[in-house]
């Protein structure tokens, strides 16, 4: 499953739904790609309010569905229900810095300070599925315990097939600069991630052994990144269209109201950069209505309507 080189589009909460998989798709179909993170409590039941926990993955291979949560029984319950929804493999997220998740679940980034959890959780997800299992970790809690390499360690002894790596602790959450080790006999591919949206970013991570890059907040307005990076396409003359197609997926998939609201900050990043965006995310955030997104899109990148 996993190939050397391969650029993969990270998880990101309240992005990397499948509306926005699907226009990631648009441009490079085979790319590895992963689920929102999803809650292995609110999956294992069955909370009707969050959408993806009944998607299905069958068509979108290959997909990493990623759990998180710090029950050992219901991290394994879930890595079931998703291998049964045609996941590719398991992601356990390891590095999440929230405090939600991070300090008052005892998930997330917590498993990088309480490494028997962690091997408890590895161990019962490998042996709760058949297909690969993963983990996402960062650089460590803090700058005095950046112990990544003994976590990698125990997730190969646990059976896991790869991992992706942060450069950044939890401390750091998103701040300051992603800082990637050099990597030297590591005992599972690593996929490093953090800052990483030019080419030649992309060629210092294999520079450093990584056996493949990782995109997070570059795919932000740029879904086509992954195929670009991999020579696959070109920026698209018509960013609109793009843009309105993936409104459509996600009015399809939350409703016209929820889909409006949740598009406004998509919109605003597929902006960045262009003249007049300013006044444009001003109007968009006052949108509350399909059509008046759809006209607000026409006009600012003078496509038509044709979905």
């Amino acid at each position: 499953m996993l190939v050397n080189n391969q650029i993969f589009g990270a998880p990101l909460a309240g992005v990397t739904d499948r509306p926005f998989r699907r226009i990631v798709r648009m441009f490079s179909p085979n790319a590895p790609l992963y689920t929102e993170m999803i809650s292995c409590h609110s999956l294992v039941g069955a909370h009707k309010n969050c959408l993806r926990n009944f998607d299905r993955y069958d068509d979108e291979a290959p997909i990493g569905a990623q759990i998180f949560g710090a029950n050992v029984e219901l991290m394994a319950d879930a890595a079931r229900i998703l291998q049964d929804a045609g996941a590719s493999w398991i992601d356990i997220n390891m590095g999440c810095p929230v405090p939600k998740v991070a300090t008052r679940s005892g998930a997330g980034a917590n498993l990088m300070r309480d490494h028997r959890l962690a091997e408890k959780i590895m161990r019962a997800v490998v042996s709760a599925v058949e297909i690969p299992v993963s983990i996402k970790t960062r650089l460590g809690w803090d700058d005095a315990h950046r112990d990544w390499a003994d976590l990698i360690h125990i997730a190969a002894d646990c059976g896991v097939q790869f991992a992706a790596l942060h450069g950044r602790t939890r401390a750091q959450l998103y701040n300051g600069v992603s800082d990637l080790p050099r990597l030297e006999n590591a005992p599972i591919p690593i996929i490093g991630n953090g800052d990483i949206k030019t080419s030649a970013d992309v060629a210092r991570v294999r520079e450093f052994g990584y056996s493949g890059a990782m995109i997070g907040r570059g795919m932000l307005g740029r879904p086509w990144i992954l195929g670009e990076l991999a020579g696959e396409c070109a920026t698209p003359d018509n960013i609109g269209a793009v843009a309105l197609r993936h409104f459509e997926y996600m009015l399809e998939y939350y409703g016209e109201k929820n889909a409006t609201q949740m598009f406004r900050k998509h919109a605003a990043w597929y902006s960045v950069g262009i003249p007049n965006s300013a006044e444009f995310r001003i109007r968009v955030n006052q949108i509350s209505n399909a059509d008046d997104m759809r006209h607000e899109i026409c006009e600012f990148w003078g496509c038509e309507l044709n979905i």
